[in-house]
């Protein structure tokens, strides 16, 4: 399903992102791993950033986190995303971090270190991406709770 007069490119995959990719269309989320010093790395990458190999495999993340930081956006608007656009920087258990959508979510509810998931969901031109939403058990009054702001 292609929307209808979304500017949003068409996803780019290289011999370096097609793993990625392919992962998250099976609602996998990979994440990139040096075989030599087993440094994980996201965004995929062609070499370790702390070896310099360009060996590689990839392992699975338990897709839970915690946000690190988010944005609200409310303009340039695209058919292809519900305003205000929620995006979120989540620390990934992995030890990695990800960029990504949150699903319709109310920014208040959100705080630094409140828990997230990663799902995935049908993007702009039918790909799959990921996306966030909070933890089940975990909205807005559980987040006042903890204490986290």
């Amino acid at each position: 399903m292609t929307i209808p007069g979304t500017a949003v490119p068409h996803l780019v995959r290289t011999h370096d992102n097609v793993f990625w990719f392919d992962g998250a269309a099976e609602g996998r989320l990979l994440v990139q791993r040096c075989t030599d010093c087993e440094t994980l790395r996201h965004p995929p990458a062609p070499s370790c950033p702390r070896c310099r190999s360009f060996d590689w495999d990839s392992v699975e993340s338990s897709r839970q986190g915690t946000l690190h930081s988010w944005t609200v956006v409310h303009h340039p608007q695209d058919p292809a995303f519900t305003y205000p656009l929620l995006v979120g920087l989540v620390d990934l258990d992995t030890g990695t971090r990800l960029v990504a959508d949150f699903e319709p979510t109310d920014h208040d509810a959100l705080a630094v270190g409140c828990p997230v998931e990663v799902y995935f969901a049908e993007h702009a031109h039918g790909e799959v991406l990921p996306r966030l939403r909070l933890r089940p058990g975990h909205g807005e009054s559980d987040v006042t709770q903890q204490g986290v702001s």
